[in-house]
């Protein structure tokens, strides 16, 4: 995993009320005081900025605002991840088990 996923990580956990994170003064602290709703609610609009600037640089072309409202997604499922206990190496195994799986194959295989 990239250095800067594991030190993501570690920060997002510290910020865990179990680990003293104070909602008073840590954004992510108080997304965890608010619990999974809060957390699901982020993680939707961050999706929706995301589509929304992919669609924007189709017509101008300006890949930036992709590149920024990924990163709020990617930061954002990092917490939600955090809140089940689950670390980013986590899905990068269950990417690595389904490397050179058919797609198709691979979700007709859930149950």
């Amino acid at each position: 995993m990239s250095e800067t996923l594991k030190r993501l990580a570690a920060v997002i956990e510290s910020r865990k009320p179990a680990n003293g994170g104070d909602p008073e003064k840590s954004y992510v602290a108080k997304l965890f005081a608010k619990g999974d709703d809060a957390i699901l609610k982020k993680i939707g609009e961050e999706a929706t900025e995301l589509v929304m600037a992919a669609k924007d640089a189709r017509v101008d072309g300006d890949k930036s605002h992709v590149l920024y409202e990924c990163a709020d997604l990617w930061f954002h499922t990092a917490v939600l991840l955090a809140q089940f206990d689950l670390k980013p190496q986590d899905v990068l195994n269950e990417l690595a088990r389904r490397e050179g799986i058919s797609g198709i194959e691979e979700k007709a295989s859930r149950n």
